[in-house]
């Protein structure tokens, strides 16, 4: 077990550090963003797997000759209030590591969860009582009275909404705003507030973790790319990068110059950043080649593959 523990631990280095790194500084995700996403997802969750696993592992060294064994036997030694022999501090502690981390990230991501509940429902409270619906449009969509461009969805559970402003509407001509509209409800389809918040709460939980910021960064990007392509079967792709460039750029403007620079730092936060709207411009705009049949094949194994690593070492040893 002392060799899974091990395999595990340097899996997880891999998937902290270089593995991320090498993927945030790749040229291809902007080609195929949903194989990048999925990528993204994998590494996060065999990662924490084979770091809690790691530690979970060297400390059931003394209790059996497997983890499901070791398990077993750590039971009934909790049971019987009895150590076994060959039992030390180390291993001890790693246990009682493996068990707080593990519960440290599930709570903090349900509390993520529920957070972002209550204030969606407000939200949706706020919106039904100060917008008014788009006229001629029957897919949920509500504008307010705001003068600054402003574009973005509203999950719910049994209601979602899609909100514009009038200083949106009075920014962008027709076909803009289809495209913009036609982005947002593709944020509402492919449900990617989840996504979001799954990386929101890992980088909350471990703050001090450089890597779960880069992840939380990358991902922001690429559910903004795959609304993008979504929107691009509605309008062309020059229509579509105008339309965020427009928007980008005055909304900077707005908070620019009414604002202090924190609490401008704190409205780009909540809305599309400049670190967001340049590569999208620029993918729309350039010529980017498709990633290849060989490429796509090569992501998938790798998604798949570090996946069902940690289990399988957990399990085999």
């Amino acid at each position: 077990m002392l060799a899974t523990a091990l395999a595990l631990m340097v899996l997880a280095v891999l998937l902290a550090w270089p593995v991320p790194i090498l993927l945030a500084g790749a040229g291809w995700p902007s080609t195929a963003p949903g194989l990048a996403l999925a990528l993204w997802q994998s590494i996060a969750l065999a990662g924490g797997v084979s770091m809690i696993g790691s530690l979970l592992v060297f400390g059931l060294i003394p209790f059996g000759t497997t983890p499901v064994a070791a398990l077993a036997g750590l039971a009934g030694h909790v049971i019987a209030g009895t150590l076994p022999v060959g039992a030390t501090l180390p291993g001890v502690m790693a246990l009682c590591l493996a068990l707080i981390l593990g519960a440290h990230l599930l709570l903090n991501l349900g509390m993520t969860f529920l957070r972002a509940e209550r204030q969606r429902r407000r939200h949706h409270t706020l919106i039904g009582l100060l917008s008014d619906p788009l006229p001629f449009d029957s897919e949920g969509t509500r504008v307010i009275d705001h003068a600054a461009p402003i574009a973005y969805c509203l999950p719910g559970g049994t209601r979602s909404a899609t909100v514009l402003s009038r200083g949106l509407l009075r920014l962008l001509d027709a076909d803009q705003l289809r495209g913009v509209v036609a982005h947002e409800r593709a944020h509402l389809r492919q449900q990617h507030h989840l996504v979001l918040l799954a990386f929101k709460s890992w980088h909350s939980a471990l703050p001090w973790f450089p890597i779960a910021n880069r992840a939380e960064n990358a991902v922001a990007l690429l559910v903004e790319m795959m609304a993008d392509d979504q929107a691009r079967l509605e309008v062309d792709d020059r229509t579509l990068a105008r339309a965020i460039a427009l928007v980008g750029t005055a909304h900077l403007a707005e908070v620019s110059g009414t604002q202090s620079p924190r609490a401008v730092a704190g409205a780009l936060d909540e809305t599309s950043s400049a670190d967001l709207v340049g590569p999208r411009v620029s993918r729309l705009m350039g010529d980017t080649p498709a990633l290849g049949t060989v490429g796509r094949g090569a992501v998938l194994a790798a998604t798949a593959g570090l996946l069902v690593l940690p289990p399988v070492l957990l399990l085999t040893s």
